[in-house]
């Protein structure tokens, strides 16, 4: 399936990826565009928008960041996936980024890889394995309980 969000990715358009590969579409085709063009190129090749500044089913909604609303679409219920989701909501919120410790990091990490790798697939490629790696830590955070 194709998905489509917003050019030049940040937290939530690099988290969302990362969820739609490993959790709800491994076959995903992801296609960047400038704001203005996100729904009418998901109208034109029935790609799925997400992370569309509130114009899309898998976005900012009711105080949710996009990784949050896929996680409910799709009914996710792994509790490390859900401490996760704490960590990207904080870091893509500027008002909310101080209340998980590890989201600054996070914010961190994004802004150093757009500025390495100015191309969305490139960037995912290299900030896969941070989320992977992150995913890890949460899945111990949760086993110690």
């Amino acid at each position: 399936m194709k998905w489509v969000t917003r050019s030049h990715v940040h937290v939530d358009r690099v988290a969302c990826p990362w969820l739609i590969k490993r959790f709800v579409d491994n076959e995903a085709e992801f296609v960047f565009a400038p704001p203005s063009q996100v729904m009418a190129i998901a109208e034109q090749t029935g790609a799925i928008p997400f992370d569309c500044m509130g114009k899309a089913e898998l976005d900012h909604h009711e105080g949710r960041c996009s990784f949050e609303s896929i996680i409910q679409k799709h009914e996710l219920k792994d509790r490390a996936l859900l401490r996760l989701a704490e960590i990207v909501h904080a870091a893509d919120s500027a008002q909310d980024i101080d209340k998980d410790p590890i989201a600054r990091g996070l914010e961190a990490i994004a802004v150093g890889y757009s500025t390495r790798y100015p191309n969305d697939e490139e960037n995912l490629s290299y900030q896969f394995d941070v989320y992977d790696a992150l995913y890890a830590w949460c899945r111990l955070q949760v086993a110690k309980g």
